[in-house]
């Protein structure tokens, strides 16, 4: 049996390439917290002048990301409004309401990703009525789960939580992937937001990192917090080095990745046994018949093919560590599992 590893877990397994190695090895460094660190300080003023918006803060994680984005717009007894799978919601330990005493209020999305609009004005609350937690932001996941939401969508959300005094916050962990499929800049795609935040060890490849990118006052506010939360960084240009080169190489072959999930679905819809969302982006959706549910998943992973896998459905990721060869072993196991089920 072949020892390879085709790891379809998630593009957060990447391992950083020789030129990001040589990049973080050469990356000149300061003390972050103090703000001496040029190496971060670029990174941030690249990132703010590509999404068009005041300022940006470099963290350890988008999980970090999102927390600062939730409270700077929220204060103690706030809620904010997200999607029933949402990372901030669903994904995040509870850490709005554990660390920053924010009420989340969840909706179920549609077929497309979207929540419907009047849903979400539906829940609502200003301080009028003192029963409710006044909503003081609407935020938006896109890619989610590999799904993009479109940009007039985005836009119609966005004037909805203007109508209503909300910010309006992107969790844009996946944002390049999305700007690749729609073709369009990230600064068009991220304008109807107030703050958004944008991870660089997902697609992007980078080993560590998100930034927060917003106005001036909430960064502000989000670095005080970062700090507070065990995030204030040091000679953190070591890790920002990886961020740039990301940046510089790795966001327009993220259509490389589409296009290998798009061929990996494609084979795994040929199984009957297997119900395949194709993808529109990295990330493919594939559920089992009761017969071989587990079973599937085990056969794979003990043949090198790591996937998440449960409740029935498995979760497909390509990403920059995955080539034509990985994507025809990995055809190729399924197939030998079925002939032999």
């Amino acid at each position: 049996m072949s020892n390879a590893i085709y790891d379809f877990r998630s593009d957060t397994v990447t391992a950083p390439s020789a030129g990001m190695r040589a990049a973080m090895a050469a990356a000149e460094v300061g003390d972050d917290v103090y703000g001496d660190d040029p190496t971060v300080n670029r990174l941030q003023a690249r990132m703010a002048e590509l999404l068009d918006k005041e300022a940006a803060l470099f963290v350890p994680s988008g999980t970090m990301s999102n927390l600062l984005a939730l409270m700077s717009h929220c204060g103690r007894g706030d809620a904010f409004i997200a999607d029933q799978n949402a990372h901030c919601y669903a994904f995040e330990r509870g850490n709005a309401a554990v660390l920053g005493s924010i009420q989340p209020q969840p909706i179920e999305h549609e077929s497309d990703g979207t929540m419907r609009l009047d849903k979400i004005e539906a829940v609502i609350h200003d301080d009028s009525d003192l029963h409710f937690a006044p909503t003081r932001l609407l935020a938006l996941e896109n890619t989610l789960g590999g799904k993009v939401l479109p940009l007039d969508y985005m836009r119609a959300a966005g004037e909805l939580a203007r109508k209503h005094g909300l910010g309006f916050h992107l969790d844009g962990a996946r944002a390049f992937n999305a700007c690749v499929k729609l073709g369009v800049d990230i600064a068009e795609f991220t304008a109807p937001f107030d703050t958004v935040s944008i991870c660089l060890s997902k697609g992007l490849g980078a080993p560590v990192g998100s930034v927060l990118v917003g106005p001036r006052v909430l960064i502000d506010k989000a670095n005080r917090n970062r700090k507070m939360l065990g995030g204030g960084l040091r000679q953190a240009g070591i890790l920002a080095a990886a961020g740039l080169y990301a940046l510089d190489h790795n966001v327009k072959r993220l259509a490389e990745d589409h296009a290998l999930a798009k061929k990996l679905a494609d084979g795994l819809a040929q199984f009957s046994a297997l119900t395949v969302t194709m993808p529109d982006t990295n990330i493919i959706f594939v559920g089992m018949d009761e017969q071989v549910e587990g079973r599937f998943t085990e056969y794979l992973n003990a043949r090198g093919v790591r996937i998440n896998g449960s409740y029935g459905q498995q979760r497909w990721v390509t990403h920059l560590d995955v080539d034509d060869g990985a994507v025809d072993a990995a055809l190729a196991h399924v197939a030998a599992f079925f002939e032999a089920h």
